[in-house]
């Protein structure tokens, strides 16, 4: 199974979305909540970002919610 990293705040409806996604679809990822781990800011920023979601699914990044993209790395 491909790693998935999900970068979000709590008050992103897009982030909670696309948790709830991945949760019916029975795909656990980790949850790196830039609002309050100064680390996962860092992250997201280095990677030449300012907003959430951004999903990373085996390496690849995915802005925003993009279910057809996402479908497609995870070989749905």
């Amino acid at each position: 199974m491909k790693k998935i990293i999900i970068y979000s705040t709590e008050s992103c409806s897009h982030c909670q979305s696309a948790k709830a996604y991945l949760d019916r679809k029975g795909f656990s990822y980790e949850d790196k909540n830039v609002q309050s781990d100064k680390a996962a800011r860092q992250e997201l920023m280095d990677k030449g970002y300012r907003g959430v979601p951004i999903i990373v699914i085996g390496g690849i990044d995915v802005v925003g919610f993009d279910k057809e993209k996402i479908d497609q790395l995870l070989e749905l």
